[in-house]
C-alpha cells in the first residue's frame, strides 16, 4: 500500500461467535461480546509451540468463559492455549485472564502497570468512598445531583474484572518476544491507558496496536478522579509520534476493536488531527467566559449521554482541558466555587 494513503480497512468479514478468521498463516482473529456500547473485543490467537497463544481476553463472566470453550471446542477443536498476553489493564482486555490461565494452566504476560493497575482497582473498591467521587465531579462544576449519580462509579471495575493470576511475567518495550518462532518487538504507548503493549512483527509487518490507534473511532482519552491533574492527551499524542517512527505506514494493523487495517501512518495523522481540532473547540468556549470542566463537556459532546457515556465523556473534556492548561494556553480562572478556566482573548 502507497505509504500516506489514507486509512484502508482490511477486506475481510468479521467473526461472529466461536469462529476465527486467517489472517496470516498462524495468526488468527476471533471476536467476544462485551456488555458495553463497544460491544466487541478483538481476540487474537498466534500459534505457538503446539497450541496458540491468545491476546486479550474481553470481561469477566460466564459469557466469555463459554466463548473461550466454544473456541476449543470448534474451530480449534483437539487444539489447546499456551499462554496469555494481556495488552492493558481495562475491563475488557484483562477483565477474564484470571478466570482463562486459571482453566488452562496458562502463564499471563503483562506490564507491570497493567498488572499493578488492575490489583490496585480490585483490592478495595470501596477504599475511597463514594462521596471521593461525587466531590471529584462537583468540584469541576457538575450539577449536584449528577455527581451523586456518579458516585458509584468507583466499583464499576470490580464488576468487570475477576482477580488475576498471583504470578505473571513482565513485558517492557524493548524486549523480544519469540511466539512459535515468530519475534515480536514489544512496544508501548499511553494516553488510552498507561504502558499499553503493543507487538510488532517485523518479518511480517504486523502490528498488534490494541486501543492505541482503532479504525473509525478515537481511542478514550481520560482523567480520572485518582489523578486529576494528569495530562493523557499529551502522553498519547506522543506516543502515536513514537509509533509512527517505528512501525511502518503499511504495516497491517490488528486493533482492539473494529476492524484490520491498512494505513497507519495516515490514521495516526488523522486522530492528531481530531485531537487538535477538540482543543481548538474547548479553547474557544473559554475565551471571554470561565467555564467549568462540566460546562465544556457539550463542547464536545452534542448529544444526550448515559451515566456511563457521561463519566467517560467528562473525563475525556477534563483531559483536553488538563493539556491546554499543561500548555499555557488556558488558566486557572480566579472565582469562587467549582475550578474555571479561561484563556486570552484571540486576536480580531
Amino acid at each position: 500500500m502507497p505509504s500516506g494513503s489514507a486509512p484502508r480497512a482490511m477486506a475481510i468479514d468479521a467473526p461472529g461467535p466461536a469462529q476465527v478468521v486467517p489472517l496470516a498463516p498462524g495468526l488468527l482473529w476471533a471476536r467476544v461480546a462485551l456488555p458495553l456500547v463497544l460491544d466487541h473485543v478483538n481476540i487474537y490467537l498466534i500459534e505457538d509451540d503446539g497450541g496458540w497463544a491468545v491476546v486479550d481476553t474481553g470481561v469477566s463472566g460466564p459469557a466469555t468463559r463459554a466463548a473461550f470453550a466454544a473456541l476449543l471446542s470448534g474451530p480449534l477443536h483437539g487444539q489447546r492455549f499456551t499462554r496469555l498476553i494481556v495488552t492493558h489493564h481495562h475491563p475488557d482486555h484483562i477483565g477474564h485472564a484470571g478466570q482463562l490461565c486459571a482453566d488452562h494452566g496458562l502463564p499471563l504476560l503483562t506490564s507491570l502497570t497493567a498488572y499493578l493497575s488492575c490489583l490496585t482497582l480490585l483490592s478495595n473498591p470501596s477504599r475511597l468512598g463514594d462521596g471521593f467521587y461525587a466531590d471529584f465531579y462537583s468540584r469541576h462544576g457538575m450539577a449536584p445531583d449528577v455527581a451523586e449519580r456518579m458516585k458509584g462509579w468507583g466499583k464499576h471495575y470490580a464488576g468487570l474484572v475477576g482477580a488475576p493470576p498471583t504470578t505473571f511475567t513482565r513485558l517492557l518495550a524493548g524486549d523480544r518476544l519469540d511466539i512459535g518462532g515468530r519475534v515480536f518487538d514489544i512496544l508501548s504507548g499511553d494516553g488510552h491507558a498507561p504502558e499499553q503493549l503493543m507487538l510488532y512483527s517485523r518479518a511480517d509487518n504486523i502490528l498488534l496496536a490494541a486501543d492505541q490507534v482503532l479504525l473509525g473511532i478515537s481511542p478514550n482519552v481520560s482523567v480520572w478522579p485518582t489523578e486529576p491533574d494528569s495530562n493523557p492527551l499529551g502522553h498519547y499524542l506522543r506516543s502515536l509520534a513514537d509509533l509512527a517512527m517505528v512501525v511502518p505506514d503499511d504495516a497491517l494493523v490488528l486493533p482492539g476493536h473494529r476492524q484490520p487495517f491498512f494505513g497507519l501512518h495516515a490514521r495516526i495523522a488523522e486522530l492528531r488531527a481530531h485531537h487538535e481540532v477538540r482543543l481548538s473547540e474547548l479553547l474557544g468556549a473559554c475565551v471571554g467566559a470561565q467555564p467549568s470542566v462540566a460546562d465544556l463537556v457539550p463542547v464536545l459532546f452534542d448529544r444526550p449521554l448515559g451515566p456511563g457515556q457521561l463519566a467517560f465523556a467528562f473525563s475525556e473534556t477534563h483531559a483536553h482541558v488538563n493539556h491546554l492548561l499543561q500548555s499555557r494556553q488556558l488558566a486557572l480562572a480566579d472565582a469562587a466555587g467549582p475550578l474555571r478556566y479561561s484563556a486570552p482573548r484571540q486576536a480580531s
